[in-house]
């Protein structure tokens, strides 16, 4: 594996969901796959999409606790996983206003993140600049509570290592939690070694 291959899973089949018959692995591309050799399929593990919002109200970013499982009680930039139908921006959109109810507007790109922290699969996360067009701030759906915070005050508990980066993106040497040096971060996204631990 290269260094952008932290890790590799196999994913959670064992039998091929189109015929029922047993999967054995094979490798593929260079990395072992699961395969079903009655419909000479090769299953492929890919992460699964999400995508989110960075707001910012007078150099404060909104974040949401968690509700629920994984990670109950921590904080996250307003995201989730898209629909099948969805694209990343009308899932960024809704997400935000599930979980905070903010109607908001896209105003470009902020970064696209690897989620390797999370425990029930690896995710894509993109990550938009967003403005709040109107809505009034309230926690809901899988959200707890939804508030803004300045550099200084941003939480120790961020849940994911891919929230954490883009906070350091967004605030860089500004952050004063023990997680905030960017290139530890990086590293950490990246599997390569060096710096403090996150």
């Amino acid at each position: 594996m290269t260094e952008h291959q932290p890790f590799h899973s196999l994913g959670p089949w064992v039998y091929c969901p189109l015929c029922a018959g047993g999967l054995s692995i094979t490798e593929s591309e260079e990395l072992p796959r699961r395969f079903c050799a009655r419909c000479d399929r090769v299953y492929y593990h890919n992460p699964v999409p999400a995508a989110g919002g960075v707001i910012i109200v007078d150099n404060r970013v909104l974040l949401v606790q968690r509700k629920f499982r994984p990670r109950v009680g921590e904080w996250t930039l307003p995201a989730g996983f898209l629909e099948y139908f969805e694209t990343p921006e009308h899932c960024a959109v809704r997400e935000v206003a599930e979980e905070t109810g903010l109607a908001t507007r896209i105003d470009g790109l902020f970064g696209v993140y690897a989620g390797h922290d999370d425990p029930r699969f690896t995710a894509l996360l993109v990550l938009y600049r967003m403005t709040a067009t109107g809505g009034q701030l309230a926690p809901g759906d899988d959200a707890r509570e939804a508030r803004f915070f300045s550099a200084d005050e941003i939480p120790e508990n961020i849940a994911f290592l891919a929230h954490k980066t883009a906070l350091c993106d967004l605030f860089g040497g500004s952050l004063k939690v023990s997680w905030a040096e960017p290139d530890s971060a990086r590293a950490r996204m990246t599997g390569k070694t060096g710096g403090s631990d996150v």
